[in-house]
């Protein structure tokens, strides 16, 4: 068994789904709803990357070799959440010390035009402010684009956060608590928070969405996906 650590953002979710989790396998939750023993209680602020970073800031000398960040109910973006962390558990992690985990990459601007903005729970349409939210992080201009895996779900080496001071992420959790809609900023870019182009060499150039499994109970099966947006076609 290996030195990794799941770490939960919990709100109202059911995590039964956790008694499934291998042995050997260190579960922390943090949690932003009611009471839950056994649970580290945060303030309900700032969604997942808040919990993030709050860890990474409080367990910064002291991360798992390996740790996923998952929310509290991963399926809708991980489908085969339990088949990959078996196999996490029994194989070493992977090479590069990022992975995102999820089934959809797509693309946004810096404006989140393509997505944000027609998000089901954005009702007024507002525009994502990913400029502010970069300037706050690094003295550059803000990319145009942005790559990712929906979701906000990925795993993480201690050795590449830890290439990031502390106080990067102490920052990062103040931009976390305070801007608006910073948490959807930072599921755009988790890979670039550590400095790295999280996905995989073979998946670049594809058209988007790439759907990397049809998910029937979502209604997406490989019927519905053009042959040019399928990962190995």
């Amino acid at each position: 068994m290996h030195d990794i650590e799941l770490v939960v953002a919990r709100h109202e979710e059911d995590l039964g789904w956790l008694r499934r989790v291998p042995r050997g396998v260190k579960v922390t939750v943090y949690n932003k709803g009611a009471s839950m023993p056994n649970a580290v209680p945060l303030p309900n602020i700032g969604r997942e990357a808040h919990t993030y970073l709050h860890h990474l800031v409080e367990r910064y000398d002291t991360l798992a070799a390996w740790t996923l960040f998952c929310q509290g109910r991963p399926f809708d973006h991980v489908p085969d959440f339990h088949r990959k962390l078996r196999k996490l558990a029994a194989e070493p992690p992977p090479s590069g010390d990022f992975a995102w985990w999820g089934f959809i990459i797509d693309q946004d601007d810096r404006t989140g035009s393509r997505l944000f903005m027609d998000w089901s729970k954005n009702t007024n349409r507002r525009p994502l402010d990913m400029a502010t939210f970069w300037a706050g992080l690094w003295s550059e201009p803000c990319p145009d684009t942005f790559t990712f895996f929906l979701g906000a779900h990925f795993g993480l080496g201690a050795a590449l956060a830890q290439r990031q001071p502390r106080s990067f992420y102490e920052q990062a959790l103040r931009i976390s608590a305070t801007l608006p809609d910073a948490a959807h900023c930072f599921e755009r870019c988790w890979d670039r928070v550590f400095r790295v182009d999280g996905i995989p060499p073979a998946w670049r150039g594809k058209p988007l969405p790439l759907y990397l499994r049809p998910v029937r109970r979502l209604g997406i099966t490989w019927e519905m996906v053009p042959p040019e947006a399928r990962p190995f076609s």
